[in-house]
């Protein structure tokens, strides 16, 4: 009977792992600046006996490990980068680089995946080729790291079978795994709405064009989109999270900017956001006398996890976790990721693993956020059981 890595396997990698999160954690690096991470992640790669390709979409990595002569391939992805957020947790790994932090777990991924190729390598039960794939800029919207990886022809000369990838789920316990079939995360645009008006003296509005209170008209104009325009059977969601004008509170600026966030998981909503969000700002400014520019840049497609390759990773978790800490069928969600690029071009899955409930929750991209440590084996032996099962002799 063939023997699967368990959970206790890497129970005594534990506290090496937490010395690598860690270490990646206070170290945070932004999109395409990965320069350390990269470094670390092909030194312990190589280290381990795995043949490391560096420079893959600029700073990414790739470790390919060939056993036996399985004919079958398999990628796993981890994603590196950090954000522009400045660190509230307090905790003594915190940033040591100033306005930057990992505020959505990519230490924590990255690390996970590190714990599977150190097993991987170690115990050598399976009887084919995996590939490692350590993406850079999954934060930096288009193109992203996804993309240039794949434009540098990631799956030419790393092919594989079929992808999957992770991400930490707060608001679930850590250990619990969460697969969805079919459409699981949304497609994710940018809009920036330019308001150029004219400006003037605040004693003398009449003689100006004011961008603020057109701005502020078209804030509230665009809530009417999802509510009256989607069907409400459709999931969809427009968000302004930034607004700038002026620079004085006794000057009505010229212009004022706004940027949107635009989520979507079909291509005719998709395509109606783009069409109303551009001719609304575009009325509504008109009818006060200024004029809206509207720059609208598609960014990622929605995730779409294929169904036999998400049964088989479900499959897995049931067999290393337990049936009760398996979610089958998790609920949509409005978040988007760049993983959505390789899964156009790979069958595979994106999964969650639960990073924590309650108060040990704290949503990413929270400056008071932290990857649960309790994690890094548990997702350390799901990776390493995932490739000894897909790739059994």
């Amino acid at each position: 009977m063939t023997t699967y890595t368990t959970i206790p396997d890497l129970n005594d990698d534990a506290e090496s792992l937490r010395e690598i999160r860690h270490h990646i954690h206070q170290h945070p690096e932004l999109a395409y600046e990965e320069f350390a991470t990269s470094t670390l992640v092909a030194e312990k790669l190589a280290e381990w006996g795995w043949q490391v390709t560096r420079g893959i979409g600029g700073t990414g990595v790739v470790g390919t490990l060939k056993v036996g002569d399985g004919p079958r391939s398999i990628g796993l992805r981890a994603d590196m980068d950090a954000l522009p957020i400045v660190e509230q947790t307090g905790k003594p790994y915190a940033s040591a680089m100033p306005g930057k932090m990992h505020a959505c777990g990519h230490d924590g991924h990255t690390t996970m995946l590190l714990g599977a190729a150190r097993q991987l390598a170690r115990t050598k039960r399976f009887s084919g080729t995996v590939h490692l794939y350590f993406q850079p800029a999954e934060e930096y919207g288009v193109p992203s790291g996804a993309q240039k990886m794949i434009a540098d022809g990631l799956f030419e000369r790393f092919p594989c079978d079929a992808v999957f990838g992770v991400h930490n789920h707060p608001g679930m316990p850590p250990g619990v795994f969460l697969f969805r079939k079919g459409a699981f995360m949304a497609a994710g645009d940018k809009v920036t709405i330019t308001i150029e008006g004219l400006g003037g003296h605040a004693a003398r509005p009449h003689l100006t064009v004011d961008p603020v209170v057109v701005a502020a008209s078209v804030v509230m104009a665009l809530q009417t989109i999802v509510a009256r325009n989607v069907d409400p059977s459709q999931p969809a969601v427009v968000t302004i999270g930034s607004l700038h004008a002026g620079t004085a509170n006794n000057v009505i600026p010229n212009s004022a900017t706004m940027e949107l966030s635009v989520r979507s998981f079909s291509e005719d909503v998709r395509a109606l956001l783009k069409r109303r969000i551009s001719a609304l700002a575009e009325a509504q400014a008109a009818s006060y006398g200024a004029k809206a520019v509207v720059k609208y840049e598609e960014g990622y497609p929605v995730v779409v996890n294929t169904d036999a390759e998400t049964e088989f990773a479900a499959q897995v978790a049931r067999e290393l976790v337990g049936e009760e800490n398996v979610v089958g069928n998790a609920d949509i969600l409005m978040g988007s990721e760049d993983f959505a690029f390789m899964l156009q071009q790979r069958p595979g899955s994106f999964l969650r693993i639960g990073n924590g409930a309650g108060e040990d929750g704290c949503m990413v991209h929270n400056p008071h956020y932290d990857f649960n440590d309790k994690n890094l084996p548990i997702g350390a032996a799901y990776w390493t059981r995932l490739v000894e099962r897909y790739l059994s002799q």
